[in-house]
């Protein structure tokens, strides 16, 4: 089958119109990255029987013989257990440390520090990564913490990605379509 979206949808910019894609339990899959899948994959999701779809856009796609307004949002019809921890990264030693040098509180610049430098037997691992800007970085240098007189704000530990998703909140997508909000912040506290 081919499908041709409609001319109002094609002006869209390039990544144009994505769906939300929630795990069985109506939870995001990832708040950062937010779990987002283009259109064609939700459609095709939803043709293969894989998912529900909540909530849809306005716009249209069509062949011949088929016509549906584009998913906005879709829940997947099987849980997906999400793992308990995530992989250790640049990226996600950034999000724990939520894009913050842990020196000096600079989000500019980023990179990462051994608190005990490899030097002097430091790992590469959660426990021993922390982000910080370069300035910092070049300035602690291959020095422990007590010759640099710099410590870390918190202590560097492995998150959960639980941890990791309650952080990513903090750092919305620029766009966030009307029809995702209810999904993504459902537990947050309300206002009088």
């Amino acid at each position: 089958m081919t499908v041709h979206v409609s001319t109002d949808a094609v002006t869209r910019s390039a990544k144009g119109l994505p769906a939300l894609v929630l795990n069985a339990d109506y939870r995001p899959l990832s708040y950062y990255p937010l779990s987002l899948w283009s259109w064609q994959d939700a459609v095709k999701a939803v043709f293969l029987g894989r998912v529900h779809i909540v909530a849809e856009y306005d716009q249209v796609v069509s062949s011949p013989s088929f016509c549906m307004r584009l998913p906005s949002v879709i829940c997947l019809k099987e849980y997906v257990k999400p793992p308990r921890y995530p992989a250790f990264t640049r990226f996600n030693v950034f999000l724990r440390d939520r894009f913050e040098c842990q020196y000096c509180g600079s989000s500019k610049d980023l990179t990462f520090d051994h608190v005990i430098p490899r030097c002097h037997g430091g790992e590469t691992t959660w426990e021993n990564v922390v982000a910080a800007c370069s300035p910092c970085n070049l300035r602690k240098g291959g020095l422990l913490p007590a010759a640099a007189q710099m410590w870390p704000r918190q202590k560097p530990v492995m998150p959960t990605v639980q941890q990791l998703h309650n952080n990513g909140r903090l750092f919305p997508p620029n766009h966030l379509h009307e029809s995702w909000l209810d999904f993504l912040y459902w537990d947050a506290e309300l206002e009088p």
